[in-house]
């Protein structure tokens, strides 16, 4: 009899699968640039260093502001002082100022995204005759800058006897061209045909669907359009300079504005530290903007990448 021996069950595979590569060290730092590690710091040198040198100066007199350097505090910090005095010059006339910035921008801000949200919802989601050519007007309106429409502007309102009137503000920082582009890019796909077409079938008008509904999905656009509008209409300066005349209707820029005219040429009510509070009527009057934009940051960061991702 013959004899076998017996097949191994298990063969040996003839190659060997490949194995993970071990990770390298040093992956990190080799992913770290030099050279756009210096431009960064760079541009956040080039950003921060006028808000530091503005927080230095609103400790210093008048007099210190020319004798002591620039970025560093003097001997004597009055900073508590120079606001004390800002809140108190020309009976309180900062006071006035302030509030009138923030109702000029609050305003201008909460109209100019409600009529953003209704334009580009409207543009996005509904076809009419003459849509496109509407639309591509609005493009061409982002492309003008809004000196160009200043005296324009000015003529209109004084045919109509609002200058020298808050609506002088107001009504002109109510129309964002760039605002509404935004807006119906976002709505595009923020809000769905499904959802407003269940809304239709269940009676909802038109106007109850952009109250209930479109208007909360287009939160986060909202508020990137109003804080767009609020900066823009803080920090308007030629707009109001032009329009009014009266001192107590001034926001902060036209404010601040005449306080450092007057200590540049010594007119009435002008004082030695006229210099100084200009400066530290200047970092008050962007506490606001600061806190507005670390209340709604996370609004405006997502309403800025909206878009980015298809699904």
């Amino acid at each position: 009899m013959t004899t076998t021996t017996p097949m191994a069950t298990t063969a040996e595979p003839l190659t060997k699968p490949p194995s993970a590569a071990p990770p390298r060290r040093g992956t990190a730092s080799r992913r770290r640039s030099t050279p756009l590690t210096i431009a960064m710091l760079a541009v956040l040198a080039y950003f921060l260093l006028p808000l530091f040198w503005l927080l230095i100066a609103s400790t210093k007199s008048t007099q210190d502001l020319f004798n002591s350097f620039g970025l560093w505090f003097s001997h004597a910090p009055q900073l508590l002082t120079n606001v004390k005095a800002n809140f108190t010059q020309d009976d309180g006339v900062f006071v006035h100022w302030l509030l009138n910035t923030v109702m000029y921008a609050g305003v201008s801000a909460v109209g100019a995204a409600l009529l953003a949200a209704a334009g580009g919802y409207g543009f996005a989601k509904f076809r009419f005759r003459g849509d496109r050519f509407s639309f591509n007007l609005v493009l061409g309106a982002v492309m003008v800058p809004a000196t160009a429409l200043a005296i324009p502007t000015y003529l209109l309102f004084a045919k109509a006897g609002l200058v020298n009137t808050p609506w002088a503000v107001i009504l002109p920082s109510l129309v964002n061209p760039f605002g509404l582009y935004l807006m119906r890019i976002y709505a595009q796909d923020a809000v769905p045909d499904s959802l407003l077409e269940a809304a239709r079938i269940d009676g909802a008008g038109e106007t109850r669907i952009f109250g209930t509904i479109v208007l909360r999905l287009l939160a986060p656009g909202l508020v990137t359009v109003l804080l767009f509008t609020l900066v823009a209409t803080w920090n308007n300066y030629f707009l109001p300079l032009i329009m009014l005349n009266d001192p107590n209707l001034y926001p902060v820029t036209v404010g601040l504005s005449s306080w450092a005219a007057q200590a540049q040429n010594g007119g009435a009510g002008a004082s030695s530290d006229m210099l100084a509070l200009v400066v530290t009527g200047s970092l008050i009057s962007i506490l606001p903007l600061v806190v507005a934009f670390l209340l709604l940051q996370r609004y405006w960061q997502s309403g800025l990448a909206a878009g980015g991702v298809k699904q």
